[in-house]
């Protein structure tokens, strides 16, 4: 998917519903369909505290697949940068670091 392709799935959304906790338990089956069918997207809270959020199923997809890409990105920065550690402060052995361990 595209970014632009991306932007234009957040722009269908730019509007949410918002109801307390009691409210969307009365009206479960409703969102959900709303959800599903009408691609609509429901804040639920509690004393004006966002809680949840009952979403689309492509919502949720695309929320795990950027959060897979941000790791994906995040693991090569934290290896660069235990490399760098590593050539400035030094390495020792498996064998010393069991031995300063006690094992």
């Amino acid at each position: 998917m595209l970014v632009a392709d991306s932007y234009n799935l957040y722009e269908r959304y730019i509007t949410m519903a918002r109801l307390n906790v009691s409210k969307s338990r009365e009206e479960f089956p409703e969102i959900v369909n709303r959800a599903a069918y009408g691609n609509e997207r429901t804040i639920v809270s509690r004393r004006g505290k966002d809680l949840a959020a009952i979403i689309p199923i492509e919502d949720l997809r695309l929320l795990e697949r950027l959060a897979k890409e941000e790791m994906d990105r995040i693991d090569p920065e934290d290896a660069r940068a235990a490399l760098k550690e590593a050539k400035e402060k030094g390495t020792i052995s498996l064998e010393d670091l069991m031995r300063e361990l006690g094992d």
